[in-house]
């Protein structure tokens, strides 16, 4: 028995095989929708360090963890593994200036938004969750590593609606 090939739906590609256009493939991974995170974490000193992150995911509730995937090169992942402890800071909807101002380098990124310490650890007062973390494990993930982090203190704003990204552009939940 012989399968009649499945026409393709309009603005589909056909099936590529590796090695993958790195534009293509990041187009192919921006099609999941993600939250946005701030990840923070501080040196003994009080030097405050951290990044944006939309590579974020629960792991387990018992014990309770949770993954995040910086990039190998990213300037604040030698302290967060130096120092074993960070935060992940969940965005709401008018998190989108924090999360822009993250990716910049050569600026203080804690300067324009309110702050707290949590275990040694700066929080963002105006975030839709908070996860304080243990580093629990760290892997190779090709160009990026995979922090494992166990949860340690957490907060929650149910009223706050998440921050999203997909197809490379900020978005926002729509109910009903």
């Amino acid at each position: 028995m012989t399968l009649a090939p499945v026409p393709m739906p309009a603005g589909t590609t056909a099936p590529i095989e590796a090695p993958f256009d790195p534009r293509v493939l990041r187009d192919a991974f921006g099609c999941f929708a993600t939250g946005v995170t701030v990840v923070t974490s501080q040196t003994a000193n009080g030097e405050r360090v951290g990044l944006t992150a939309n590579s974020f995911t629960s792991v387990s509730l018992d014990p309770p963890l949770l993954l995040f995937c910086p990039a190998q090169g990213a300037s604040a992942l030698p302290v967060l593994r130096e120092t074993g402890r960070f935060a992940i800071n969940i965005l709401d909807l008018d998190g989108q200036p924090v999360a822009d101002r993250f990716t910049r380098r050569g600026i203080d990124r804690f300067a324009a938004h309110e702050w707290r310490e949590w275990d040694g650890v700066p929080v963002l007062a105006g975030a839709k969750a908070v996860f304080v973390c243990a580093l629990h494990a760290d892997h190779d993930g090709g160009d990026h590593r995979i922090i494992v982090g166990r949860v340690t203190r957490l907060a929650l704003d149910k009223t706050r609606e998440p921050l999203l990204y997909l197809h490379g552009r900020y978005r926002r939940v729509h109910v009903g």
